[in-house]
């Protein structure tokens, strides 16, 4: 039978990605004892006024047809807040509501990318970063993010492999996986070439509140010189410890969400009343659990760098924000792949492999962070007990 060339452009970049995590829970079922550290799961519940409020939505009937852009009550709760940080109007018309950020950002792709365009993208990115740019057609250029910088992508590295294809730069602020957080003057770099080779810039941001002390967030919607060409997508997955109420949007030029609108419509015609009334609720109200959040993520990433390159012959990279830590296993002679499932079946710890995310970091591995204070402790004790074992092994 005839296959249609997205299912041949996207073979291998899904569940392959999450080989370690599968595994585990199939580990986990057996009865082992293991740690599960991959996936970055909010460590608390959804707040119970976020829930009720999505209760009595739906006791009040709020389940039919919703408006292909959104609920107008959300959309306005989104242009107030967006007005607010970057300090100009954002309007109710440059809004999209989608069900979560991926769904926002595959419909973002879909209308700034086709086959023959080119997508620069920082490496490591997240693991789906591949599956939708290439369901656009388009080509993704890796731009390797480099320790010594901290991870943070470089306008010169993007300068050197901007080509006539190119059409869009996708940036992750706050990063996923490594944590790190772009500048305003990194922003501003970035800005300048976008301009001069009439680039979109896609900025995804789901992990704004999850900032840790000590660390700015900037994003480049609050440049006005780019407001033509800056589409902002984010949820409260993240922020309001919802992801299972899939609820996101993007926040773009008037001109552009108005031309996306079509093939949103055509793909969801508008999602939930009920979840928007939620959604409205958490943006006007504020997150109660994402300082929270920061705090305790923060706390953990500190005691794994206190502790693995004291105790070990590992590295870490201390996140300035989001849920993950970044831990470079290059001493033990594995990859990072080798390594998660070497520490998987001997530590019983589970992470997620460094090359799910990018070629750069071929030889390092991500931690969630979002696991209690207790299992944390935990878990450090048997990365160091493995790590340790490693070591005798190889002398």
């Amino acid at each position: 039978m005839k296959k249609t060339a997205i299912t041949e452009r996207l073979a291998g970049l899904g569940g392959a990605k999450w080989e370690v995590y599968l595994k585990a829970k199939e580990l986990v079922e057996q009865g082992q004892d293991i740690i599960e550290l991959t996936i970055g799961e909010p460590d608390v519940p959804t707040p119970t006024e976020l829930v009720e409020s999505a209760v009595d939505a739906l006791r009040a009937g709020r389940t039919t047809y919703s408006n292909g852009r959104g609920e107008a009550g959300l959309r306005s709760a989104l242009a107030d807040r967006y007005s607010a940080r970057s300090g100009r109007t954002i309007t109710d018309n440059q809004v999209l509501c989608f069900p979560g950020t991926q769904t926002s950002l595959f419909t973002v792709l879909m209308g700034v990318a086709e086959a023959g365009c080119e997508v620069l993208v920082g490496d490591p990115m997240y693991a789906t970063y591949q599956g939708v740019v290439r369901a656009s057609g388009a080509d993704i250029v890796p731009v390797p993010l480099r320790p010594e910088n901290g991870f943070r992508i470089s306008a010169d590295d993007i300068a050197d492999r901007i080509t006539a294809k190119t059409t869009a730069l996708l940036l992750t602020t706050p990063h996923n996986p490594t944590g790190s957080i772009l500048t305003g003057e990194d922003i501003d770099a970035i800005g300048k070439l976008a301009i001069e080779h009439d680039l979109w810039i896609i900025s995804d941001e789901v992990y704004e509140e999850l900032i840790f002390d000590g660390s700015v967030f900037s994003s480049p919607l609050s440049l006005s010189e780019l407001a033509d060409r800056v589409i902002v997508v984010s949820s409260i997955s993240k922020s309001h410890a919802a992801p299972g109420f899939r609820s996101g949007w993007c926040i773009g030029p008037e001109e552009f969400t108005a031309r996306l609108l079509s093939l949103s419509e055509t793909m969801l015609f508008g999602n939930q009343p009920f979840i928007a009334d939620m959604t409205e609720t958490a943006i006007r109200n504020g997150s109660t659990v994402a300082e929270g959040m920061a705090q305790r993520y923060a706390r953990r990433a500190r005691m794994l760098n206190d502790r693995l390159p004291n105790e070990t012959h590992l590295r870490v990279h201390l996140p300035q924000a989001g849920m993950f830590a970044m831990i470079d296993v290059s001493a033990t002679g594995m990859n990072g792949n080798e390594y998660a499932f070497h520490l998987l079946e001997h530590g019983k710890v589970a992470v997620m492999p460094g090359p799910s995310f990018g070629d750069t970091v071929d030889n390092w591995v991500r931690i969630a962070l979002t696991v209690d204070d207790a299992i944390f402790t935990e878990a450090c004790d048997r990365i160091v007990a493995h790590a340790t074992q490693l070591q005798l092994e190889n002398a």
